[in-house]
């Protein structure tokens, strides 16, 4: 499975029409629109889950493909590093400080 980010989303875009958006190129297991914690508002990306042969093609077809008016920037995504520190809960682990 393949996690891919979708940026430059329309304001309105929905986890719905992401996923119908997706759904052409495979299976997707999951369709997340990134919000402000606070506002409750869309941040402009979102992030969707597919088979890896799909999503590879879905990368290919949709990177520039526009919604609402803006070219969206498809590509897999990237692992976000964690800086140490932060949150946490038990376990004795060796996080970073």
């Amino acid at each position: 499975m393949k996690k891919i980010y979708v940026g430059n989303l329309p304001w309105s875009a929905t986890e719905g029409e992401l996923r119908d958006l997706f759904s052409s190129y495979g299976t997707v297991h999951s369709a997340a629109v990134i919000t402000d914690r606070e506002t409750g508002r869309s941040r402009g990306f979102g992030f969707i889950e597919m088979d890896a042969a799909d999503a590879d093609q879905a990368i290919n077809k949709l990177n520039g493909h526009e919604m609402g008016g803006r070219p969206l920037r498809v590509n897999e995504a990237q692992e976000r590093r964690r800086m140490g520190g932060g949150g946490g809960g038990g376990g004795g682990g060796r996080g970073r400080w």
